[in-house]
């Protein structure tokens, strides 16, 4: 690392200029291995990982806004671009791991004040998740050029973020004390589950035969092999997370007698997503050392090892504490630990590329000249 930052830039102002909705991927590898620590011995660090990922969104958010406000007819070429515009999806997911985080860290911190901010944050969430998963598939059915060849699993990220917040809105559930309020939830989330995961997974089937007729993708996209694993990982697990929530909140309401089936069909649902997710696993870590064989250039599409493999972490942890099978809890260790060695490396190539400015590029503005 130089001494002298930003020696890639014209200005420091560049930063804000060329700033891009992808950095919100670096929050959300940040937040999920937070989330993964506090399944551990580790769930001090994984607190202070995730107030470090407080501050690190609300300094995107920023100079994002910042963008807008200063570049606005540059910003909006973001809504043109076929590629970048998938990644205003990764922003609703950041936050869903600082909402998660509230619940998991924030009440030991701050008690029952930490739920009333996760539950506005969480409404929040949901209305970016929504508005993104309907806008950016639009704008693809209306004018981004795109084909087969040239598609990636970059078509998962605006369509993922509904049943992330589906899996938030499980965990919200227990901490909530108004019934009403509990099966609102309840209900809101198996909506955005299905708001998500079907279309995840039929974009899955495309995308198994775009690799079939033209390979894997480029060494600049490699890491878009893990986003496959993505929304597999977190439909599994909003399905276990909801399930056990499912109970309690129809019994609230006089709808107990429901509660058992809603638990098994979700337990048996994960159950499915979870198995399939193993194969995408294999495949990516096979693309993975393929592409490493051949040379793999940093940037910040790196993160894309992160949080998918966070969240199958999760759903791993997550059955092993539902179901009495010592390897899946043996498995989900290997996995925390294989988590964590990819973020510390991705996390120090990034802290390098950010002081030197050389991670600060915005493609749709250099198309735009082209």
């Amino acid at each position: 690392m130089t001494a002298q930052p930003f020696t890639h830039l014209d200005s420091p102002r560049e930063i804000v200029r060329q700033f891009t909705p992808n950095w919100f991927a670096a929050s959300m590898g940040t937040g999920i291995v937070a989330l993964v620590l506090a399944q551990t011995p580790l769930k001090l660090a994984g607190q202070g990982l995730w107030l470090a990922n407080i501050g690190l969104f609300v300094l995107f958010t920023g100079l994002y806004a910042a963008r807008w406000i200063l570049f606005p007819h540059e910003a909006r070429r973001i809504f043109d671009h076929p590629v970048m515009s998938m990644f205003l999806g990764c922003a609703p997911m950041a936050l869903a791991t600082i909402v998660n985080g509230f619940l998991v860290f924030g009440i030991d911190l701050m008690g029952a004040q930490a739920v009333e901010i996760a539950a506005v944050l969480w409404r929040i969430d949901v209305a970016l998740s929504v508005g993104c998963g309907l806008l950016v598939p639009f704008l693809m059915f209306t004018r981004h050029d795109h084909g087969i060849d040239r598609m990636t699993a970059v078509w998962l990220l605006p369509i993922v973020p509904a049943e992330v917040a589906a899996a938030s809105g499980g965990l919200l559930i227990p901490h909530l004390a108004d019934p009403a309020m509990k099966l609102e939830v309840l209900v809101s989330s198996y909506a955005l589950w299905a708001l998500s995961a079907p279309l995840a997974l039929g974009v899955l089937v495309i995308l198994v035969l775009r690799m079939a007729l033209h390979k894997l993708p480029e060494a600049g996209m490699a890491a878009t092999s893990w986003l496959a694993l993505g929304p597999i990982a977190t439909g599994a697990l909003g399905l276990l997370l909801l399930g056990e929530a499912a109970p309690d909140a129809l019994g609230g309401v006089g709808l107990g007698a429901y509660g058992p089936a809603f638990r098994g069909a979700s337990l048996l649902g994960a159950l499915l997503l979870w198995g399939y997710g193993l194969w995408w696993l294999a495949t990516a870590a096979l693309a993975t050392l393929r592409q490493i064989r051949l040379g793999l250039p940093f940037n910040l599409g790196w993160w894309g090892y992160t949080f998918p493999l966070g969240a199958f972490t999760l759903a791993t942890l997550r059955l092993a504490g539902i179901l009495p099978i010592p390897s899946l809890l043996t498995f989900g260790h290997l996995l925390t630990a294989a988590l964590t060695g990819v973020w510390l490396i991705v996390a120090a190539r990034t802290l390098q590329g950010a002081w030197s400015g050389a991670l600060f590029h915005a493609p749709c503005l250099k198309e735009a000249r082209a």
